[in-house]
């Protein structure tokens, strides 16, 4: 009899989560849902953001209002997303930057990357090589001659990133390590501020994620596009040498993605609805097209259990990448 009791007792506590699963992908979002973008306004992170809050608001039946909070490599949003409730309303946007590489580089940040779950990839961003407009270099192999001489000179070229630890920091190091160049790295909150200081000559070079308007910029003069970091030249990039076609660095190819992140608890009805939501908004040709604008790599929308084998990989990837440059804590 003790054992039918707890068999009916057992069912009737499944049946319970099952309705209490259902309800809760029923009532989600009941309210407004935040995107939070880890970088200032006016970078390529944030034109992703936009391109995607109109037609994902659409698709969840809620506003999605994008928050732009920069700092501390991204990990300043990343933690306010942490310490919000699991409940789907706030998305994290973002990358191995902010969720890999930077609490290996800084010591203050305490969270791991094992504490956020990857929703859905959203894109990949292709890698520009872009200098400052009166370095007197035109194409890699020139940069790598110039970059030597200033080192001898003690004037080490100065390359941007959107803070240390970050994706950006990390290949510029390993340019740095590979071509035995020395190079003297420059910190900033986002990518807008630091190409500011680079059309203003205040920075020599910033790796970047490309963007169209950095085409927009070369042919205006404000800056250079020495190279992309691809294998070959791509659709809507052939007027730039690939990095492959240098002599000092054709090995030195990549490229980052793009995803939107939850807390790891975060309720598997509430994440299933927002993957839904999120694959949704993927197709739209509207979001597909101006990514496309941008120079974004759009992979064909991956199902929730292979979303997870992808993080896990990315976190394998950079932390080795991390290891390769002996990436320290500060």
């Amino acid at each position: 009899m003790l054992k039918h009791l707890l068999q009916r007792t057992l069912i009737a506590m499944t049946a319970s989560l099952a309705l209490t699963g259902a309800a809760l992908a029923q009532q989600y979002p009941s309210k407004p849902v935040t995107l939070l973008v880890p970088y200032p306004a006016g970078g390529l992170s944030d034109l992703i953001a936009r391109t995607v809050n109109p037609v994902l608001a659409k698709q969840l039946g809620q506003p999605v209002i994008v928050e732009n909070l920069g700092g501390g490599s991204g990990s300043v949003a990343a933690q306010r997303a942490l310490n919000a409730p699991a409940d789907g309303h706030i998305i994290f946007q973002g990358s191995p930057n902010e969720l890999i590489l930077a609490p290996l580089a800084n010591s203050a940040i305490k969270f791991k990357s094992e504490e956020f779950r990857l929703v859905q990839m959203i894109a990949t961003a292709q890698i520009a090589f872009l200098a400052r407009k009166d370095l007197p270099v035109n194409d890699v192999d020139g940069f790598l001659e110039y970059a030597q001489k200033m080192a001898k000179e003690g004037k080490p070229i100065t390359f941007a990133s959107v803070g240390p630890g970050s994706f950006y920091h990390l290949l510029g190091e390993h340019m740095s390590k590979l071509t035995h160049i020395p190079m003297l790295h420059v910190p900033y909150k986002g990518a807008a501020p630091a190409e500011q200081d680079l059309m203003g000559s205040q920075v020599d070079i910033f790796l970047a994620p490309y963007g169209k308007k950095y085409d927009s910029m070369h042919k205006q003069g404000k800056l250079k596009i020495l190279a992309m970091l691809n294998s070959e030249r791509l659709d809507g990039v052939k007027d730039y040498p690939a990095i492959s076609e240098s002599k000092g660095l054709k090995n030195f190819t990549f490229n980052i993605w793009t995803g939107y992140f939850v807390k790891k608890d975060t309720p598997e009805p509430i994440v299933n609805a927002l993957h839904k939501a999120i694959t949704e908004t993927l197709t739209d040709p509207a979001v597909r097209g101006k990514l496309e604008d941008n120079s974004q790599l759009l992979p064909k929308p991956l199902p929730l259990a292979a979303v997870g084998k992808a993080y896990a990989d990315g976190i394998g990837q950079f932390r080795a990448i991390a290891k390769s440059i002996n990436l320290q804590p500060e």
